[in-house]
């Protein structure tokens, strides 16, 4: 019954936001939206049952996905381990990147009934508090996978992960050589995402074949898009 009643809160104050963006433009309003379209991650777990060489061994792209959500801890741990924060006086992240520039962005596009407890829409995840920031509500898995030149597995996960990448914070330490950097981040990233899913009995394929444009637009986040990652429960369970 707390779970259920978490999950009525939450969507009601996603609700009420998005409400509050439509309808209302008085400053008094504005400051109710700010501090209302952050939604605060359960905290991430630091071990598992499943080793490190066992979730190598059985990394594999997936592509079918069960008709049923994930949970929302279960979307928290894969943040955290894309992005998540591992050393807080320096803000080490999870994956290794050219001098701490950390020039990606992770966002989450959520299908209807795609994430328990959450509202579909597209989120965007900060590192820094393991927060999601509401960018819009509703349900765009399907432009997301016209996007993806009609790959049908982005259509019909439950949650899309979409990693932009902003250069310049590389690039104006490290020059051009930066850019190849950040393609060597964003694949230290999507290796996290995959063992991650192994761990929690998930599934994933990275995608990078899309209209960049078109990503941006659904999306409507900074920086240029390099990664869809599909992600749901496998419709073959892993035999861990």
């Amino acid at each position: 019954m707390a779970a259920l009643a978490g999950g009525l809160a939450v969507l009601a104050s996603l609700t009420l936001l998005a409400q509050s963006k439509i309808f209302h433009k008085t400053p008094e309003s504005e400051e109710y939206v700010k501090a209302k379209e952050r939604l605060k991650l359960p905290e991430p777990a630091y071990d598992s049952k499943v080793s490190i060489e066992k979730a190598i061994l059985l990394r594999r792209s997936k592509r079918d996905y069960r008709d049923e959500p994930i949970t929302l801890s279960q979307l928290s741990q894969l943040l955290w381990a894309a992005q998540g924060i591992t050393e807080w006086r320096y803000g080490f992240r999870t994956a290794p990147s050219a001098g701490a520039t950390y020039p990606l962005e992770v966002y989450v596009a959520v299908r209807e009934d795609g994430v328990e407890d959450l509202p579909p829409g597209i989120y965007h995840y900060l590192p820094k508090t393991h927060e999601l920031e509401l960018v819009k509500l509703g349900d765009f898995s399907r432009e997301l996978m016209r996007a993806a030149i009609d790959q049908e597995w982005v259509g019909s996960a439950p949650v899309n992960l979409v990693i932009n990448a902003v250069y310049e914070r590389t690039t104006r330490v490290y020059g051009d050589r930066g850019i190849r950097y950040v393609h060597m981040e964003v694949g230290h990233v999507g290796q996290n995402v995959y063992l991650q899913c192994i761990s929690l009995g998930l599934a994933c394929v990275v995608v990078g074949a899309f209209y960049d444009e078109e990503v941006k637009r659904i999306v409507g986040g900074v920086g240029e898009p390099l990664y869809i990652i599909p992600i749901g429960v496998p419709v073959e369970p892993w035999k861990l």
